[in-house]
């Protein structure tokens, strides 16, 4: 899984084995060590919720998808979701979840648990 961050969006890429295991269990999870310290990243099932959202709590990010979107997403054609969630001080943080897909051009990481890219 890898994650994005720029200014006010956040954007979470997931393999086809990512994808595979969250719409399995509810639950996927990387952590980056920094030394002592960890930060983490999370996609989760959010129960009851209606829009997708992110937290960050405990040096990390969860991101959270509803279940109905959860669920028949590994077997679909969709790309993947976004939204823009309100935040309290009247901005809003723009949350992309997507799958990720082999690079169009030249790369050092191995993309073999990438989906086929559609431009290709």
């Amino acid at each position: 899984m890898k994650i994005r961050i720029k200014g006010n969006s956040i954007r979470y890429r997931l393999t086809k084995s990512e994808v595979q295991t969250f719409c399995e269990t509810g639950f996927f999870k990387e952590t980056t060590a920094f030394g002592n310290r960890v930060f983490t990243y999370a996609v989760a099932t959010g129960v009851g919720e209606e829009r997708m959202k992110a937290i960050f709590e405990d040096s990390g990010i969860t991101l959270f998808l509803n279940e109905e979107e959860r669920q028949g997403w590994a077997k679909s054609s969709q790309v993947g979701f976004q939204h823009r969630m309100q935040l309290g001080d009247g901005t809003e943080l723009a949350l992309l979840l997507e799958k990720d897909f082999v690079c169009m051009d030249e790369t050092v990481e191995d993309q073999s648990d990438n989906y086929p890219n559609p431009r290709a």
